[in-house]
């Protein structure tokens, strides 16, 4: 990890001449709304993991715009415009194709120092925000941004890069940097501990030592999120395209069993455990298939890093009821999502084709050609191909033989399915 100086960088401004962003990387919506913006008047600036990702010579995944204008004097600047959110208010201008996020410049929040009760700023007993609607001026939003390398803007008055924060220094090192105090930082908003980490993994980049110092401390905050939340941001870390390098680096800050704590019993030093192997396998092929473009389930990943948890508990139901193999299966995946072993809310959408990938491994054993080949079979024989790798298990791998051969009888058949969708 890289040692980083606490001090605030003064205003450097890039002239158009000096960096990479040109508005033929910006979408048409975008420039739309930042003119729109600047001939009435205010301040206007392309922020955040658009410009950083054009000076990486990335492809932008959105758009995000901040201004001095307010989110009502938006609206009325904007037809197509939506008032969205309660802890940090901002404009959504809605395109055909296109949802462009517009935000105020945030205040600083040194304002609540003075014990006035604000209406507007409202923060948790813990530290974390759960309400941010004082605006300011472009400097005080520029320390209010979670990384210096998301903290540069892009000014459409003059095609400028506006950089506060040491951003562009930190994008050319390749360092992952919190703006600010690092502990304040991460108690305001806990989902920066993980987001430092999806960025590192993301990037190939490195977290600094005063950025990565206080996470394993600070992890327990990650409780305090709505679960919700939290699953949404599991997905952004482990479903695109580049989860088993975010798989390690959650390991390395003792994350991930935080994240899923029914797998902790079987994460090992030297990374060998079934579970272990599952899921880096699993990371793998996804990562492989997203970076193809092709469309997977994340329903897929949530089965293999619960299977061997969920065969456990299997067992262990198994010789304290003494019930069938088949019961005690049923009842261990009930278990599996009861919500107090949980601390993601994954989805019923999920859940229910995470059962049906479990239970298919239980049918196809049986070796019998009556069942339905369609998405949901794909996704459990390519399951029972996986298990067969990890395992090492000669049955397993008859099995799987089985169905393949099953398989390449119905030609007749669309058998072009996405296996994980």
């Amino acid at each position: 990890m890289e040692k980083t100086q606490k001090k605030k960088s003064s205003l450097n401004i890039i002239p158009r001449a000096k960096h990479s962003i040109s508005r033929k990387y910006i979408s048409k919506n975008a420039l739309k709304v930042l003119y729109r913006l600047n001939k009435a008047g205010y301040e206007a600036y392309l922020v955040g993991g658009s410009v950083r990702d054009i000076l990486l010579d990335k492809k932008p995944k959105d758009f995000d715009i901040t201004t001095n204008a307010t989110p009502e004097q938006m609206r009325k600047l904007f037809r197509n415009c939506r008032l969205v959110g309660r802890r940090f208010r901002l404009a959504r201008v809605i395109f055909r194709s296109e949802v462009i996020e517009v935000a105020t410049f945030r205040g600083s929040n040194l304002i609540f120092k003075s014990n006035k009760k604000l209406d507007n700023y409202i923060i948790g007993h813990n530290g974390m925000i759960l309400r941010d609607n004082i605006f300011g001026s472009i400097e005080e939003d520029a320390q209010r941004r979670d990384f210096s390398i998301n903290s540069l803007y892009y000014n459409i008055a003059d095609f400028s890069v506006r950089d506060y924060t040491g951003g562009i220094k930190d994008l050319h090192k390749g360092t992952i940097r919190l703006i600010g105090d690092p502990e304040i930082s991460y108690r305001e908003d806990p989902l920066r501990i993980l987001r430092a980490i999806r960025f590192a993994a993301k990037l190939d980049m490195t977290i600094s030592y005063e950025t990565a110092e206080p996470i394993c401390q600070l992890a327990i905050l990650l409780h305090n999120i709505a679960p919700a939340r939290l699953f949404e941001e599991t997905i952004k870390l482990l479903h695109g395209g580049y989860g088993e390098a975010t798989y390690y680096l959650l390991r390395k800050y003792n994350l991930f069993q935080l994240l899923f704590p029914l797998v902790s019993s079987n994460l090992t030093e030297h990374g060998d455990s079934y579970v272990e192997l599952m899921i880096i396998r699993a990371l793998y092929n996804i990562d492989q298939q997203l970076r193809k473009n092709i469309r997977v389930n994340p329903a897929f990943l949530f089965a293999a890093i619960l299977w061997y948890p969920l065969l456990e508990n299997t067992k262990k139901l198994i010789y304290e009821r003494n019930i069938s193999y088949i019961d005690a299966f049923s009842l261990a995946i009930h278990n599996i999502f009861d919500k107090k072993f949980q601390i993601l809310a994954i989805p019923k959408r999920l859940t229910l084709l995470i059962r049906e990938i479990w239970q298919l491994q239980l049918s196809m054993k049986q070796c019998y050609n009556k069942l339905i080949i369609n998405h949901k079979f794909y996704a459990a024989y390519y399951f029972l191909n996986l298990r067969a790798k990890i395992e090492k298990n000669t049955e397993l791998h008859k099995i799987s033989k089985w169905w393949k051969n099953y398989i390449a009888l119905q030609q007749d058949q669309k058998n072009n399915y996405n296996i994980y969708i």
